[in-house]
């Protein structure tokens, strides 16, 4: 102890920091075998994220006290100087204030959690990580056709939530409207193509029609809504080249690719099967060959005597 004393007398300034050094080890140590008793009975839980995320902010903000509590005699002009210069400070990180401001804002404003999938800033993505100046999101979409991850992740400050729209869809209600279009010829039997569709969404997607229908309950509990019709729709128009037949229907947002795909490949079979009752229009020129054009042609080609 002697050793120890006479060594903080001599090199107070190191011995403070090799101390609050000491305590900051044992700190985050103590931290993370907390972490890892947590860790069995949380990791299937969303709960895991914000209890690993509240433990670092806890030990870093314990870290940052230790070390204020054991400089304090030294830090006294540094106040005074701060003091002085906060308007300029302030200043020169005013994008830094803004984006801190957004993560409180996000932390407790309920904007979006980790694992939803939002557009922010222009960038749609699933939410990976809330950062207190950035939001991390696995992107979605660019070059890459579909609601499907493109492999990137995208850093978009907090800021951007005061300065542009925040689209969340999955908030409240796991499912979008999605819609499929079809062209048929006039020809066509329309309500014989009208019931192959909603008999092929029905096949397809009706088991999402009961928790859509719940979960709509429970947001017309919290938010001012009317009564949506969540069953699969056919909506019919034309213009001059053909009749225009649009399914419209409710689905995972997860699934939006996969099921589109699924309904188009059955709405190609079903159509095809139909045969000529139905016929899917194309954007083409149809020229037709006439008895009096072919007798013009005819007469074009006969040798001059």
């Amino acid at each position: 102890m002697g050793v120890i004393q006479k060594f903080s007398e001599k090199f107070p300034i190191l011995s403070n920091f090799l101390w609050a050094l000491l305590f900051s080890i044992v700190l985050y140590a103590l931290t993370r075998f907390l972490l890892n008793r947590l860790y069995p009975r949380l990791k299937d839980t969303g709960n895991w994220y914000v209890t690993r995320k509240v433990a670092r902010w806890i030990n870093n903000l314990a870290i940052f006290f230790i070390f204020l509590f054991v400089f304090n005699d030294k830090l006294t002009g540094l106040s005074t100087t701060l003091g002085l210069a906060s308007a300029g400070i302030t200043y020169a990180l005013r994008e830094v204030i803004v984006s801190f401001a957004g993560w409180f804002a996000i932390m407790f404003g309920d904007f979006f959690k980790t694992g939803e999938r939002v557009l922010l800033g222009g960038i749609k993505g699933d939410v990976v990580d809330i950062g207190v100046l950035r939001t991390t999101l696995m992107e979605i979409g660019e070059w890459v056709e579909g609601d499907q991850y493109t492999g990137r992740f995208v850093r978009v400050a907090n800021s951007y939530i005061f300065n542009s729209p925040v689209y969340n869809y999955t908030a409240d209600f796991d499912y979008l409207w999605d819609e499929i279009h079809i062209p048929i010829r006039f020809s066509s039997d329309i309500e014989e193509a009208r019931n192959i569709l909603l008999d092929l969404a029905d096949h397809q997607i009706g088991n999402y029609n009961a928790p859509a229908t719940k979960e709509w309950k429970k947001m017309q509990r919290k938010y001012q809504l009317k009564d949506a019709s969540l069953r699969t729709q056919v909506y019919v128009t034309f213009n001059e080249n053909w009749i225009e037949m649009s399914l419209r229907y409710i689905v995972d947002y997860k699934e939006r690719r996969a099921v589109k795909d699924k309904l188009s490949m059955e709405i190609l079979k079903r159509f095809k099967a139909a045969g000529d009752k139905i016929q899917i229009a194309a954007d083409t020129i149809e020229v037709i060959r006439t008895s009096n054009t072919a007798d013009r042609e005819k007469r074009n080609h006969q040798p001059i005597d």
